[in-house]
């Protein structure tokens, strides 16, 4: 039977979605939209966005919303990537956005942008046996990865793009050469830290993606200055033209859509610094980017392939956690999930999930100190590049590490969203439970301990005169008591 999913790529410049059928395990790409939104011209001097260009961005949300509106939830990922990530007022956006889309948008860090651009890529045009070089010039930032097959190798993403260098340098759209030298020499100085990295790693052939390499691809076959993808002759040629016309309103390339004009020379600026930086002779394009790896990454969320299990045990043998008792603490929380899920309105899918996770990072901190090393765990889990994972994810992530133990601390759930707030806070409540009943390290099993809550009401059963016999256990459970009262949770152990 066919699945439909979608997969919304909300843009520094454009917001695009695609629609597409799994049948078989192949995608069939049904349907794309996208509008120029622009929404990085959009940030005021505050870095804030402005009401006109949320409006904007809202309106077009709705129109995509529209088309997926009988697509299940589960089906459907949004992400947001530069300039979400920077706007002050992101989280207003993002609440009237879920709206308008009728789902929620996850806002993805710039490494995890990369490795989802990479992965369009890789399964547009499959290739396992050469390196590649993958280039995706955006709005706000420019991604470049080295992989091979589906692998990634070196992942970056660095602030500038298509619409925030064309403020900073053409802002009244005039093309003059000594602007275009200065654009072309930010981006070589951008690029300086990961140029020496990326020689040594080196690559077979390279790759650009998505709408400002597309864009520079058709004028310059157009215009005959090459036969395909993008050379560095070509794109020498289309510098200096768009000097000699020295006005974006003045670019006549057939081809290139009156919206695309005003950040075209910008582009071509970064691109160039970019074959400067690198030593580039030629790069090909392909179709595939960001919302193609979205979908291929949600797909395999559904069909029990999910990165981000690979990326939580990766993390956990990083920081060297004792994964047995990572695997005592996962299976009673496990148990005292199902018994509860029911009553706390837990889901069985993503909260378990985010349980499990949870399980496996509690104790990470430790590799930096035994002191707060839940405090130190939480910042390494927000902080670090998951694959995967978007920063919404993280921060639940973070503060089921963070509360794990010692004192609840409630009044520090402010940044987990307040539909997750709930939730987040029960799961600390279960994972706690699991934590202070292994705090023996012992792989004697636990009995059957059975579980029921009432909103802040716990009760925990043990088998009649168990909790006499393991006196430290009982001592254990009485300080917790005093850690979740002082939150207003009540526990009661039989």
């Amino acid at each position: 039977m066919d699945e439909s999913y979608a997969a919304v790529d909300l843009g520094s410049n454009s917001f695009h979605m695609i629609v597409a059928n799994w049948t078989d395990g192949r995608l069939q790409i049904i349907d794309r939209m996208k509008e120029m939104v622009r929404l990085a011209s959009g940030l005021n001097d505050k870095q804030e966005l402005t009401k006109e260009s949320m409006q904007q961005a809202l309106e077009c949300l709705q129109r995509f919303g529209q088309r997926i509106r009988e697509i299940p939830h589960v089906n459907v990922r949004a992400v947001g990537t530069n300039t979400l990530r920077q706007a002050r007022n992101g989280a207003d956006f993002l609440l009237q956005a879920h709206h308008a889309l009728g789902h929620p948008i996850e806002i993805i860090a710039g490494r995890e942008e990369a490795r989802l651009i990479y992965s369009g890529v890789a399964h547009t045009l499959y290739d396992e046996v050469n390196k590649r070089l993958v280039i995706d010039i955006g709005g706000g930032s420019t991604e470049l990865i080295i992989g091979q097959g589906f692998d990634t190798y070196q992942t970056e993403s660095l602030y500038m793009g298509c619409v925030n260098m064309s403020q900073r340098f053409f802002d009244d759209g005039k093309i003059k050469a000594k602007k275009m030298r200065k654009a072309v020499l930010f981006a070589m100085q951008e690029l300086e830290s990961l140029e020496t990295a990326y020689k040594r790693m080196g690559w077979d052939y390279a790759l650009g993606s998505s709408g400002t390499v597309i864009a520079i691809r058709d004028v310059v076959q157009a215009q005959g200055w090459c036969d395909s993808g993008i050379t560095a002759g070509a794109l020498t040629k289309l510098l200096d033209t768009l000097v000699a016309i020295g006005d974006s309103a003045l670019i006549g390339f057939a081809g290139l859509s009156e919206r695309r004009k005003p950040v075209f020379a910008s582009g071509v600026a970064i691109l160039y610094g970019i074959f400067e930086a690198l030593n580039l002779k030629k790069i090909d394009v392909s179709d595939g980017a960001l919302r193609e790896g979205l979908l291929y990454d949600l797909i395999g969320r559904v069909h029990d392939e999910d990165i981000r299990d690979q990326t939580i045990m990766a993390v956990a043998q990083r920081y060297s956690a004792d994964l047995e008792q990572a695997g005592r603490v996962k299976e009673t929380a496990e148990n005292f999930f199902h018994q509860v899920k029911a009553a706390w309105e837990l889901d069985e899918k993503n909260d378990l999930k985010l349980l499990r996770w949870g399980a496996y990072l509690h104790e990470i901190g430790l590799s930096v100190a035994h002191n707060q090393y839940h405090r130190h765990g939480a910042y390494l889990t927000a902080n670090s590049d998951l694959a995967g994972f978007s920063r919404q994810e993280q921060m639940q992530l973070a503060m089921l590490v963070r509360s794990h133990r010692r004192k609840f601390p409630a009044e520090e759930f402010e940044p987990v969203a307040l539909a997750m707030r709930t939730s987040v806070m029960r799961l600390c409540i279960l994972l706690r439970l699991a934590v202070v009943l292994h705090r023996s390290r012992s792989n004697t099993s636990l009995p059957e301990i059975l579980i029921q809550v009432n909103k802040n009401q716990i009760n925990l059963d043990f088998p009649s005169g168990w909790l006499n016999e393991h006196p430290l256990t009982l001592v254990d459970l009485g300080t917790e008591q005093s850690f979740l009262q002082s939150a207003d949770i009540r526990l009661q152990c039989h």
